[in-house]
C-alpha cells in the first residue's frame, strides 16, 4: 500500500509539473496571440486606398476566450 502512495504520489508530481509548463506555455501563446491581433487592427484601421475594409469585420477574439480558465484564477494547485 506504501509502494502504491509513492507511486501515485510521483505521479501526481509529475502531472502538477507538466500542468504548470502547458499553462506557462498557453500563456506565451495568449500573449503572441493577443499581439498579433492588435497589430492587424493597426493595419486594418490605417485608411486603406481602395475603401472597402471596414474596420468592424475583425471579430473580436477576447469574447471566446472566456471558455479557456483563467490560469491566475485555477487555485486548485
Amino acid at each position: 500500500m506504501e509502494r502504491l502512495n509513492s507511486k501515485l504520489y510521483l505521479q501526481n508530481c509529475y502531472i502538477m509539473k507538466e500542468n504548470e509548463r502547458l499553462r506557462k506555455k498557453a500563456q506565451l501563446l495568449n500573449q503572441e496571440n493577443q499581439a498579433l491581433l492588435s497589430e492587424l487592427k493597426q493595419k486594418l484601421s490605417k485608411p486603406n486606398s481602395k475603401g472597402n475594409a471596414p474596420n468592424d469585420t475583425i471579430p473580436d477574439l477576447n469574447l471566446s476566450s472566456s471558455s479557456a480558465p483563467d490560469p491566475a484564477n485555477s487555485g486548485s494547485n
